[in-house]
């Protein structure tokens, strides 16, 4: 009872600080939608900027009703008795505690806990994107990809999670490492056949075609000692009018992918811009930090998991059977997320010192910080990004630095 309660009550606190941050983000847009601050204006006309302040503010508050929704439904995930009739029902499939009917059980149950939040992502979808322009996917195309993401995740996550059950039965006290080992190593390998396999389920990908870009972005590769297997183009339009650009694969597999949206929105300069900044990323050392960085993680993650399934007092808290491993891994991640939550702001106090690094690389590759500059006000002004948010509030989310805070770091350098 003490620990439903302990759950309950960090369920409601992590709702809350949601809610908050949410709130003090709104306020701080509507304090500037009358007057907008003058840097803004040298870029964004007034018609633009207001566009963009409804648009920030009408997801916010789709944001603060889809939190209330998803803590209503963990609630009742945890606390209704639904897990354990899930898990007796599965069970029931196959000898006590198997590794491919636990498999299962954790598959079906992200799969129906999922099912609540379809509408939601519908209606963000057809009718928030939409009505600001940004949607350009069909109700069939739409349907067909929420499909392709059940059937590979019990394509792919069925075998994994069947591995890791088993291996746990077989590997003793120590299973915990192996079984870090095994998922660290599916994903690191990941990393290289997503985009040969994966990635072609739902989008097309063609080679940037022969002309100045081209020529521009191997230039760019050459004289900053950057080496990939093809530059792409990927039909993200069809889906959003959304862009971004980004890097697949590493070593001598990487690719670097550019949205179609953003050869369209961006001019040769710009996008040469860009594409040093993601190479500050590779050359300033940021890719095997995060990977080592998400390792850690992971193994402390494992720990974790090790420690609660080996407490009675966990899995039976919630009506599971008492060190049951295919319950405490699906416990831990329907959970983790109430204590990592407030951990979130370092996570991202790192990125942003990453991407400070990767912008000065690109004026230094670049001679200057004007195109990076150009390229950000104009993602910025296409995008309808949020160019007044609350201080706490980007610092609690944001990922990356605001469009002031990397143009006043790449003028200083």
């Amino acid at each position: 009872m003490i620990l439903r309660l302990l759950i309950a009550a960090l369920m409601l606190l992590r709702l809350a600080g949601e809610l908050v941050l949410s709130a003090l983000n709104r306020a701080e847009v509507r304090r500037h939608a009358a007057a907008p601050p003058p840097a803004v204006a040298t870029f964004v006309d007034p018609a633009t900027y207001a566009r963009a302040s409804t648009y920030t503010l009408e997801k916010s508050r789709f944001g603060s009703i889809t939190a209330v929704f998803d803590t209503v439904v963990l609630g009742l995930a945890l606390f209704s008795g639904f897990l354990p009739w899930l898990y007796s029902r599965v069970a029931a499939w196959g000898t006590p505690d198997a590794a491919w009917s636990g498999a299962l059980f954790i598959l079906f149950a992200v799969v129906i806990l999922g099912i609540p939040s379809v509408p939601f992502e519908w209606w963000e979808q057809f009718r928030i994107e939409g009505k600001f322009g940004f949607n350009r996917t069909t109700p069939g195309l739409w349907l067909a990809d929420r499909l392709k993401g059940v059937a590979l995740l019990f394509a792919i996550g069925f075998p994994l999670l069947w591995a890791l059950l088993a291996l746990v039965h077989r590997a003793g006290p120590a299973w915990w490492v192996w079984g870090f080992a095994l998922v660290f190593g599916f994903q690191l390998a990941a990393l290289l056949l997503y985009p040969r396999l994966i990635l072609p389920l739902f989008n097309k990908l063609s080679p940037l075609p022969e002309g100045d870009l081209r020529a521009r972005l191997l230039a760019l590769g050459e004289r900053t000692g950057f080496r990939a297997a093809a530059i792409q183009v990927i039909d993200g339009s069809k889906r959003s009018a959304h862009s971004n650009a980004y890097f697949t694969g590493f070593g001598r597999f990487r690719r670097i992918v550019l949205f179609d949206t953003l050869v369209a929105q961006l001019i040769p300069t710009e996008l040469e811009a860009v594409l040093a900044h993601e190479i500050g990323h590779y050359r300033r050392g940021h890719i095997p930090k995060r990977l080592a960085l998400a390792a850690a993680s992971l193994l402390a993650g494992f720990g974790v998991i090790a420690w609660l399934a080996a407490r009675p007092w966990f899995a039976s808290a919630f009506g599971l059977p008492a060190g049951s491993l295919a319950p405490s891994f699906l416990l831990f991640g329907l959970l983790s997320g109430l204590v990592t939550f407030w951990f979130s702001p370092l996570g991202n106090l790192l990125s942003r010192r990453q991407e400070y690094e990767a912008d000065a690389f690109a004026r230094e590759a670049m001679a200057g910080p004007d195109p990076l500059v150009g390229a950000l006000r104009r993602l910025a002004e296409k995008n309808l990004s949020n160019l007044t948010p609350h201080p706490w509030f980007s610092a609690f989310y944001y990922s990356h630095p605001t469009i002031f805070e990397r143009e006043r770091a790449l003028r200083a350098g």
